[in-house]
């Protein structure tokens, strides 16, 4: 189990910092499958850098299995190699001048000698590769000679070489071609079930996040803004945001799509520090925004950052649902 508890990430210094993550409080379930979704900037990315030990939170607490991932400033795993992460861009991600073997076997220095040795074995590399769609005779090229997909699977057998329990996807398709991503996407959900994997899946796109994940969490400007089972929040979202962000799914509204949208921004924002952080864009704002609303469970499993619990239902009604 992952545990975010008031975490905040700040970048700068003075009048210029910048609030990447404003207070997140999340639990990513054992053996789930957890998407985080939201627009370019919004944070996402950011709070998945400070679980694998890139950033370093401003403030709060990250607890793994029970134990704080950082201490005194310093990222420490519970076990080297137990949290994993598959980036966005395969190619930018591996080494050019190392071959496909030394790529895989690199994570495995940091696990002690003995299990080096025994992670390593060839026809245990050779099962690995064999299992994310590569052959023996590509341990022995370098990455410029694969296709993006194949550089993906490579990324992913990586990922996979020090027996992780956790993985971190950050848009791990994205840079894919369609075709391409409905095969990765389908790996990487036949791993999690052969391998017991929980996994944290960081997208913009929200068919993905249907697809692939059980739970989800919806980010704007750094904040959470709804948390819940995947199936609540596509049928029915309690955030404007989250409408607004379904509502460009013809699949999931048809009959709505261009009716909710962004409202005009306000000549005089609001103030930021306590107002709603949506209310410039809502089309729903009334004078209660002007403070910002806690997150907080609107039904069993579901939470939502919003003043109006009837803005869940704009949406139901214009579908006829």
């Amino acid at each position: 189990m992952i545990l975010f508890n008031g975490v905040e990430k700040r970048f700068g210094e003075g009048a210029k910092i910048v609030q990447a993550v404003r207070q997140a409080n999340l639990t990513i379930r054992e053996g789930e499958a957890f998407g985080l979704v939201g627009e370019s900037g919004s944070g996402k990315s950011t709070l998945g850098k400070m679980l694998i030990g890139l950033e370093q939170p401003s403030e709060g607490t990250i607890h793994y299995l029970g134990n704080s991932l950082w201490k005194k400033g310093k990222f420490k795993s519970p076990r080297p190699g137990e949290i994993q992460t598959v980036f966005q861009d395969p190619q930018s991600s591996l080494n050019p001048r190392m071959t496909v073997r030394d790529i895989i076997l690199e994570p495995l220095f940091a696990l002690s000698a003995a299990e080096r040795k025994e992670k390593s074995a060839p026809d245990r590399l050779l099962r690995l590769i064999q299992r994310v769609g590569l052959k023996e005779e590509h341990l022995s090229r370098y990455p410029h000679e694969f296709s993006g997909g194949q550089r993906q699977r490579i990324a992913i057998a990586r990922a996979l070489i020090t027996d992780p329990s956790f993985l971190v996807l950050d848009e791990p398709t994205s840079a894919l071609d369609v075709s391409v991503q409905a095969q990765v996407l389908n790996l990487l959900k036949e791993l999690k079930r052969e391998r017991n994997l929980t996994y944290l899946f960081i997208s913009h796109n929200m068919s993905v996040i249907r697809y692939m994940c059980d739970r989800m969490a919806v980010m704007y400007k750094g904040m959470l803004v709804e948390i819940g089972p995947s199936a609540t929040l596509f049928t029915n979202p309690g955030h404007p945001y989250t409408q607004i962000l379904l509502s460009s799914l013809p699949s999931v509204y048809e009959e709505t799509r261009g009716e909710i949208g962004f409202a005009d921004p306000l000549v005089n924002t609001a103030d930021t520090d306590t107002a709603c952080i949506f209310y410039d864009k809502c089309p729903y704002r009334e004078n209660q925004c002007l403070k910002a609303p806690a997150l907080v469970e609107w039904e069993p499993d579901h939470h939502c950052a919003c003043h109006f619990k009837e803005v869940k239902t704009h949406v139901s009604r214009r579908t006829g649902s």
